[in-house]
């Protein structure tokens, strides 16, 4: 699939926003900002709609989409919430956590959303762009990373028209992402136990996954790629590598010179793709300290460094 549709960029503003939702309402896809990276969106309770999705990401069918819901009202109508998921979400929605739920029976969505699991993945965004489009199309919005599967997420318009011009209908343009760094993933087993199944912006205290099922978006061995070799915690630099810097260590793109994860987190695939676009073969990366939403990014550059051949799945 290539050069199918004239891709529109759309503003941010009424008219942009009107234009998305009947996009959206006729089954097509719109790539929307949200606080964390650029999503490509559809409506979620079509299975045409939800296909184009996978056949513009190149998505494999096993790996399951986010929903983007308005309202918790409207979450309850598509999973079943335990006093635990009650919790996380009046403290944390809307906002970048996505929590993996029981399916409720009867709910509309379209089977491949879920990649035929029992669960569903949901989350209430916190960015106006997003919840005006929510709110315009009147519809659940299943909207994974705006980019070619296994690649490099988008937190711009450009990066989205870089990997998805002329497969999807349009961009609505709401400049850069303020997180830069996908939703954290929690899972709510039965006992209310909760789990980590992907780590980002929002800090649980919560078990890791340890599985091998995949759940959720993100869980893939190789994802992000900016395709090219890339070293972590660089101990010494080679002429033609790419550095990617933090704090005192210098490069050829830094994601912060202050050595402000927050910061860094926001940057980190502004610099990927800077890396990715760049002359030099190699991409060497300094350390970033693994705390806070520091576990996050060197979870993001650990699978950004995987070859994809050490994966059994894309993205």
């Amino acid at each position: 699939m290539s050069g199918k549709y004239a891709t529109e960029t759309l503003r941010a503003n009424q008219a942009g926003i009107d234009r998305a939702g009947e996009i959206l309402r006729g089954g097509g896809l719109v790539a929307v900002p949200t606080e964390t990276v650029y999503g490509v969106a559809a409506r979620a309770d079509n299975a045409a709609a939800v296909a184009r999705i996978y056949e513009a990401k190149g998505r494999p069918s096993f790996n399951p989409l986010i929903v983007h819901v308005a309202s918790l009202e409207q979450a309850r109508a598509f999973a079943m919430f335990d006093a635990q998921a009650e919790r996380l979400a009046a403290q944390h929605w809307p906002g970048p956590l996505t929590l993996v739920l029981p399916l409720r029976e009867g709910n509309g969505l379209a089977p491949a959303v879920t990649a035929g699991l029992a669960t569903v993945a949901l989350r209430m965004p916190a960015h106006p762009v997003m919840r005006a489009v929510l709110g315009r199309s009147g519809l659940p919005l299943a909207a994974p990373s705006a980019n070619r599967s296994g690649f490099i997420s988008p937190t711009s318009a450009t990066h989205v028209l870089a990997s998805l011009d002329e497969r999807i209908e349009a961009v609505l343009d709401g400049g850069e992402c303020e997180r830069g760094l996908e939703s954290t993933i929690a899972a709510i087993r039965g006992n209310g136990r909760v789990e980590i199944l992907r780590p980002g912006p929002v800090l649980l205290s919560a078990d890791a996954s340890a599985g091998s099922t995949i759940e959720a978006p993100g869980q893939m061995a190789s994802h992000y790629s900016p395709g090219k070799p890339m070293r972590l915690d660089l101990a010494e630099v080679a002429p033609d590598d790419f550095v990617i810097g933090f704090g005192p260590v210098q490069g050829d793109c830094s994601l912060s010179e202050s050595g402000d994860l927050a910061e860094a987190a926001s940057r980190l695939y502004a610099c990927l793709h800077a890396a990715a676009l760049s002359k030099k073969p190699r991409i060497a990366v300094a350390p970033i300290p693994a705390q806070g939403i520091g576990v996050a990014i060197n979870d993001r550059l650990r699978r950004a460094a995987t070859p994809p051949d050490q994966s059994s799945s894309g993205s």
